[in-house]
């Protein structure tokens, strides 16, 4: 092969690896109730990054309201079949003041989360 293909293909590899996403491991052994603590503890994080005022928690039916600015954000935390935590952020009220606060949110999220 030529020098100039052999380049080529380097740098093909590396734009291709640049793009993969490596997702933290589930630690061996940890329980549902482990991982529904984490997510719970992550969600509570970040809405607290994203400066909302926690409204009211209820960690027993996974659900957590917090305020900011006239908006409303509720994370709801369910157990699903698998073990797996489903995590969801809805936002109600004035969202035209900041209509992406709730994706921060759960980027915040992502990021507590590892991902």
């Amino acid at each position: 092969m030529n020098r100039g293909l052999h380049v080529l293909v380097l740098l093909t590899v590396a734009a291709v690896s640049g793009g993969c996403v490596v997702y933290e491991p589930v630690p061996v052994g940890a329980t549902t109730q482990q991982r529904f603590d984490r997510s719970w503890a992550a969600a509570l994080g970040a809405m607290s990054d994203q400066g909302l005022t926690i409204d009211a928690q209820d960690h027993g039916a996974g659900v957590i309201r917090g305020s900011r600015g006239g908006i409303f954000i509720t994370t709801t935390l369910q157990t699903q079949p698998d073990g797996s935590i489903q995590v969801r952020f809805d936002q109600k009220g004035a969202t035209a003041s900041d209509p992406k606060l709730v994706h921060r949110i759960s980027d915040s999220y992502d990021r507590r989360m590892g991902r």
